[in-house]
């Protein structure tokens, strides 16, 4: 770039718009294993758009990818200007029309693994960069202390996680507006961010507000750094746990799970049960395992989920014909199909 070109660069992304670009900056800094050829997943909303502008700024290839999720009348003119958008920044851009299936767990998540799929299916081994703010962080962090959730949970989102980096995890939704007004952007308000049908956007357009005010401000970038700390100590624990081998769920020596602090047990039997086919082990199947190791009073089989050792039925499903328990036996904990369940089938 001309010396010339460069001062007038310099001078765009001055001001308002210079902390949504250095975030990028810095994040690339952390991370030099993204390289220089990356995708940015564009919505046409401000956070996104603005992370598009500062990655054309920061990389020498960005690649916009604008799903198409099909539930609004309007969905594909709002992909194509987005699109045009990411253009006209300096960027590629990519549409990707997807299928939302239901799956019965609501709209919101059909719709996000309909574009995590697309997304990582377009990438070409390339890493994604999502527009996550501190915003939104501090409402995960919400959701997930609602929910009576771990640090698993409460942990938030990673800046990098690979293949998907979020470089704007320290920048407020503010800014990235500021950001795009100062570089002459028009984002889209999508209106499912106004919709109270949604717990998050009432957290965030109701519970947050009152918090801040309640609390003399600063709330979000607390919540933000609660889960920067505890993801730090969940990494030590996982750490730990994972050297427990629990490979296709074969049998746990009791004794060596009993020295084991109770948080790094309840995460090696979660890697034990997912190992041995329940894909998603909940807190209450977590505890009654557990209490085999420790507070074993000769009680029964713990029942984890439907389906058999391989998981090929989704876990508590009503209409399992099997169920797979847990259960402690010569001093080893087993996973194995209920004999008395499949006999009845």
């Amino acid at each position: 770039m001309a010396a010339a070109d460069r001062a007038r660069a310099d001078r765009v992304w001055s001001g308002a718009a210079w902390p949504v670009r250095a975030a990028v900056r810095a994040f690339r800094r952390a991370h030099p294993g993204v390289g220089d050829d990356v995708c940015v997943a564009l919505s046409g909303g401000a956070d996104s758009l603005a992370l598009t502008a500062a990655a054309a700024a920061e990389f020498a290839r960005v690649t916009a990818l604008v799903v198409d999720h099909g539930l609004q009348e309007d969905s594909r003119r709002v992909a194509e200007d987005a699109a045009g958008a990411a253009r006209r920044i300096g960027a590629t851009a990519q549409v990707l029309v997807v299928t939302v299936t239901p799956t019965g767990s609501g709209p919101e998540a059909d719709a996000r693994a309909a574009r995590y799929a697309a997304l990582d299916a377009a990438r070409a081994g390339r890493p994604v960069l999502l527009g996550h703010t501190l915003d939104d962080q501090a409402e995960t962090v919400l959701l997930g202390l609602g929910r009576g959730s771990g640090a698993r949970s409460l942990r938030g989102m990673a800046a990098w996680d690979a293949p998907w980096g979020r470089p704007l995890l320290g920048v407020r939704a503010a800014d990235t507006r500021a950001a795009c007004r100062a570089l002459g952007l028009e984002w889209w308000e999508d209106p499912h961010n106004a919709d109270p049908a949604y717990a998050r956007v009432r957290i965030r357009r109701e519970v947050l507000p009152l918090l801040e005010e309640v609390m003399g401000g600063g709330v979000a970038e607390g919540l933000a750094r609660t889960a920067g700390l505890l993801r730090g100590d969940d990494d030590e624990l996982e750490r730990r746990a994972a050297a427990v081998p629990v490979a296709d769920g074969a049998a746990l020596d009791v004794g060596e799970l009993e020295p084991l602090p109770t948080p790094v047990l309840t995460r090696v039997l979660r890697n034990w049960l997912r190992a041995g086919g329940v894909p998603s082990p909940t807190y209450a199947h977590l505890v009654a395992v557990a209490a085999l190791v420790t507070d074993w009073r000769g009680q029964g089989p713990v029942a984890v989920g439907g389906a058999g050792l391989g998981g090929s039925e989704r876990a508590g499903a009503p209409d399992s014909p099997t169920r797979l328990v847990a259960r402690r036996s010569h001093g080893k904990l087993v996973l194995q199909i209920d004999r008395a369940s499949e006999a009845g089938t």
